[in-house]
């Protein structure tokens, strides 16, 4: 429900274009990071560039929390980024197309010919998602070896009896198969490891210090481990990065990954005929990346997942922006401070959240249930009250709870959605991911 009314709000947003502001407001920017330290709503990193010169860094939480240290997390911690490692593989193999070593129309049964219908796979099927390769991560059985070191050979054998889920090419399904079979074709066609072929193909083209292939989470070397909250942070358990390869298996930091992005889109890895071939999408999947909306901009992208790291990495090419934030402990999502970053650096009206609550008893919500409608949103909200908690769903979509900040005040923080009542107009103000949209009771 959060992705569904987030994207349309995104979608839907217009209004004046208006560029990065001439003196990014870092003071607000801080204030975002520090209401998310302050509430143990978050820990993590985010760097923000302008053509290539970083421009805003900041740190929150700690990168290792245990019972006789707390290390504060800086702008040199180092994270699991997850799966936007697949923008790293997937620029390697155009590097390597454009050194004639592979064919994007090249089959996968000249690698792996026991992967099933490999005599039919292309690998250009592998990096959008249109192989039809079951994807392993789903699996039940995942959890249960997802710490133990893996060989290629075993790698090849868990994805191959996984079997196929559709035909190749018939239609796209993310994958974390495809990029890891991508990450060992790398490594067949160059005869080196993936880890080599990151460091000399990327890292050391753009003095990425920070970015290379993880392994057992080591702190004196400025990793972190990653935390979920359980009332305090908890540590989570680490997948052995064998396995994810070059699907996530990079570590890195925001810094080094939005001068990643920076090269990767000024021509400093690939040409821009093979730029252009990643950012094509096909059913909404590029080669290695997505295409990430905000409001009235198009950037490009991918976000992670591994443990409990999430990350995300977008560029916003007419800008020449780019973003990259990395978080070791989530409770409010990531893709709503985002949203809240990129209002503050676009100057975009945006109210830095909070996350007081107060109780209100069953007369106080009674004021508010009923059907509101706007003119500028094209969908109705029902309101609704159960028990002591008010509710709000948005035609097609399910109800959500809301919590009381105040009288007339309400928030979803999962969706970053601000609600305030004008009980005397009878009116409802929706306010998320920098839009405000009016809503007239009916």
């Amino acid at each position: 429900m959060k992705a569904l009314l987030l994207n349309l709000l995104v979608t839907i947003g217009l209004g004046v274009t208006s560029g990065v502001a001439q003196e990014v407001n870092s003071s607000k920017l801080d204030s975002l990071f520090e209401q998310l330290t302050i509430n143990d709503q978050a820990m993590g990193s985010v760097a923000i560039a302008t053509a290539g010169e970083v421009i805003y860094q900041k740190a929150i939480g700690y990168s290792v929390m245990n019972e006789t240290e707390k290390i504060p997390a800086s702008p040199m911690t180092k994270y699991r980024i997850g799966s936007v490692s697949k923008m790293f593989t997937a620029t390697m193999i155009f590097q390597l197309v454009e050194s004639k070593k592979i064919k994007l129309d090249e089959l996968l049964s000249t690698y792996f010919p026991s992967i099933p219908n490999a005599d039919r796979i292309k690998l250009r099927n592998l990096l959008n998602h249109r192989s039809g390769i079951h994807n392993f991560t789903n699996d039940e059985a995942y959890m249960t070896y997802n710490e133990v070191p893996k060989t290629q050979e075993e790698m090849v054998s868990i994805i191959a009896a996984a079997g196929s889920d559709f035909e190749p090419d018939a239609k796209a399904e993310y994958s974390n198969s495809n990029f890891v079979l991508l990450g060992y074709i790398i490594e067949s066609v160059t005869g080196k490891s993936y880890a080599d072929n990151l460091e000399k193909r990327i890292a050391s083209k753009l003095k990425l210090a920070d970015t290379y292939v993880g392994g057992k989470t080591n702190p004196k070397n400025k990793e972190a481990y990653s935390y979920v909250m359980m009332g305090a942070w908890i540590p989570y358990s680490e997948t052995d990065m064998s396995i994810p390869g070059g699907a996530g298996a990079v570590v890195s930091t925001p810094t080094d990954m939005v001068k990643f992005i920076d090269g990767l889109f000024s021509g400093k890895l690939v040409s821009q005929g093979s730029l252009d071939q990643m950012k094509t999408l096909t059913d909404n999947y590029g080669m290695g990346m997505f295409r990430i909306p905000f409001y009235e901009r198009s950037g490009y992208g991918h976000n992670g997942s591994i443990d409990a790291f999430t990350s995300s990495l977008a560029y916003f090419p007419e800008d020449k922006l780019a973003i990259a934030y990395c978080t070791n402990g989530q409770v409010y999502p990531m893709n709503e401070i985002i949203v809240g970053a990129l209002s503050i650096v676009f100057d975009r009206a945006y109210t830095i959240p909070t996350f007081i609550t107060i109780s209100l008893n069953a007369e106080e919500l009674d004021q508010y249930p009923g059907v509101y409608a706007s003119t500028t949103f094209p969908l109705k909200l029902t309101v609704t009250r159960e028990d002591s908690t008010l509710f709000i769903q948005a035609e097609g979509q399910m109800k959500i709870p809301l919590e009381a900040t105040a009288m007339d005040k309400f928030k979803f923080d999962p969706a970053g959605i601000l609600i305030d009542f004008n009980r005397t107009r009878n009116e409802l103000t929706l306010n998320q991911g920098g839009g405000t949209y009016v809503f007239t009771r009916q």
